[in-house]
């Protein structure tokens, strides 16, 4: 029975996500928000509802191990692994902006996380204190508040300007009320289907013998960001590259900032299981895409390396 809700959440996560991206395209163009803002605001913090949920109650349950295995595990599988398959399938632009602030701020603040949860001074695990939370999530509300202010002062496109390409932002824009209602039913759509896909995937693993560890690292992990590759593929689709890079890195950071910031709200988070080769792995796909994407794209090659890490991280987990 758990496999047969495995299949039925994996098809409401992909009407959820279809759902999503078509509402924030419209919204996009019709209030002339980039469509990297638009993914990383709405769609990224959007599609990473389920891993505040996942971290949140880990926290609450004293399971730090879960609560920072699911962030850190989710942001390696965002980059080598969906951004990795995207990149594979459609190559994703990525223009000066993104080099010079958006994934520079997301390397950032891995590094910053990994400093927060390691002591380096001695090896032993440090902890994530309500301090250091309140920092993190104050650092995300500078990060939302500039990327809009910014976004803002940028030139849109001539209105009156005739072409394909306008007619086909145009035909984009829904009514408010619509673009509204698919925003938010495609949301709850992924957000449960997402939920009964983890509940079965976890029941599976605790049959097989996994630690907890492990399952937040990899089950966890991915099955919460399944919303994040169903939104990116289908932006991809719809060849909006701009919007799935965004809903990736903006995922990663709200990932970080903020879930960790409000969870540590709960109880200090210490986690003796998530090892300084996770945290590694972490930073390392964060600035893949300043390694693969400076000639402005993350190509096929770069795509087919990410997800190659990825195997390779899986089967060092796993073995």
């Amino acid at each position: 029975m758990s496999y047969l809700f495995l299949i039925i959440s994996l098809v409401g996560i992909v009407f959820g996500a279809e759902f999503l991206v078509a509402g924030s395209v419209s919204v996009a163009r019709r209030y002339k928000v980039s469509d990297f803002v638009i993914g990383a605001a709405i769609v990224g913090i959007g599609t990473s509802m389920p891993e505040l949920v996942v971290s949140f109650f880990g926290a609450l349950n004293g399971n730090a191990d879960v609560a920072i295995g699911n962030v850190v595990g989710s942001n390696i599988f965002n980059v080598l692994g969906i951004l990795g398959l995207t990149a594979i399938c459609f190559p994703i632009a990525i223009d000066r902006k993104n080099m010079t602030f958006e994934i520079p701020f997301c390397i950032a603040v891995s590094v910053l996380l990994t400093l927060l949860a390691l002591n380096f001074f001695n090896g032993t695990p440090s902890m994530i204190n309500c301090i250091d939370g309140l920092i993190l999530i104050l650092l995300f509300v500078g990060y939302m508040w500039y990327s809009f202010a910014r976004d803002k002062n940028e030139p849109t496109p001539d209105p009156s300007l005739k072409g394909r390409e306008n007619d086909e932002e145009i035909q984009c824009i829904l009514p408010v009320w619509k673009a509204l209602l698919k925003i938010v039913g495609g949301l709850a759509l992924l957000i449960t289907s997402c939920d009964f896909f983890v509940d079965n995937a976890i029941v599976i693993a605790k049959s097989w013998g996994v630690s907890d560890a492990i399952i937040s690292l990899t089950l966890i992990a991915c099955g919460t960001s399944l919303p994040e590759l169903a939104a990116s593929v289908a932006a991809a689709c719809k060849k909006n590259t701009q919007l799935a890079l965004g809903n990736i890195i903006g995922s990663n950071i709200f990932n970080i900032l903020l879930i960790l910031g409000l969870s540590s709200q709960v109880m200090p988070l210490v986690s003796a299981d998530i090892t300084l080769v996770d945290y590694a792995v972490m930073i390392a796909a964060a600035a893949f895409p300043l390694i693969f994407g400076f000639r402005g794209k993350i190509g096929r090659v770069g795509g087919a390396v990410m997800l190659l890490c990825f195997a390779l991280y899986t089967w060092y987990l796993i073995a």
